[in-house]
């Protein structure tokens, strides 16, 4: 989504204050062609469709709201629990035998790397990167070589394979979660919506006209920042509130920092 990508001050002036402006506007317009008694007359009958009208758009919005943070958590997690993931397995090297430990952490590390330098980029446009998946590849080849010649190396084993399968299960959770989770009849809907809700406040009838625009008004910023909440946040991976490669980086550093330490 276009808006995705845009810096976030560029996107709230969009989407919540140039709505704003105009719903502010809009009592104004329409007082001009109909007169304030005629309004007023359908004050009681309009109030009651309003609240009707306002409850399932409510109930919409927040669905939508949840929906995406929901979807956000989830990739937030989806990063850790690789992270986490990639830490047991370099720890887990520690009991193999020979080449096979170096050769398993050379393959993690290149994983990580190119996972942090190409992946995320990739996402942010929804794709992934073919070198990431080949240097997974690698990852279980090096781990698959490796001969064990006792029953705690087939323990050690196993449970590398274990780790490793919980990479990949959540480096395949966060390539879904990097497309958006609104499907656009859902857009067309929240959007109608917000235009009936709002639109709707234009056609009551009182005397303070300027206290008709600010309530008008408030209920725009409302619920276009409600809107602007899915816009940041339904791709976590892109735009200015994204899920980042934190939790890879600092994996890395420990990397760095264990090696350093043998040394």
């Amino acid at each position: 989504m276009l808006l995705n990508t845009m810096p976030l001050w560029l996107s709230a002036l969009i989407v919540v204050g140039l709505p704003t402006l105009v719903a502010m506007a809009g009592p104004s317009l329409v007082r001009r062609r109909v007169r304030l008694d005629t309004l007023s007359i359908n004050n009681e009958v309009a109030g009651f469709k309003f609240a009707t009208v306002g409850v399932l758009y409510a109930v919409l919005l927040a669905f939508a709201v949840i929906l995406v943070w929901e979807h956000f958590s989830d990739a937030e997690a989806n990063v850790a629990r690789e992270a986490g993931a990639s830490a047991t397995i370099y720890r887990l090297s520690d009991g193999l035998d020979g080449e096979a430990r170096g050769t398993v952490r050379k393959n993690l590390t290149a994983y990580m790397e190119a996972a942090i330098a190409e992946e995320w980029p990739a996402m942010e446009k929804g794709g992934e990167s073919a070198a990431v998946t080949r240097a997974l590849d690698n990852l279980y080849a090096a781990s698959l070589s490796y001969r064990p010649g006792d029953q705690r190396g087939f323990a050690i084993l196993s449970a590398i394979l274990h780790q490793l399968d919980e990479v990949t299960e959540a480096r395949r959770a966060r390539l879904l979660k990097a497309t958006g989770i609104v499907p656009t009849i859902v857009w067309v809907v929240l959007c109608t919506g917000a235009l009936i809700t709002v639109g709707f406040t234009f056609f009551f009838g009182t005397r303070n006209l300027r206290a008709q625009s600010l309530m008008t008004g408030g209920l725009a910023l409302l619920v276009s920042s409600a809107l602007l909440v899915v816009v940041a946040i339904d791709h976590p991976f892109s735009g200015s509130v994204k899920v980042g490669p934190e939790p890879l980086v600092e994996v890395l550093h420990d990397f760095a920092g264990a090696r350093a330490s043998t040394r």
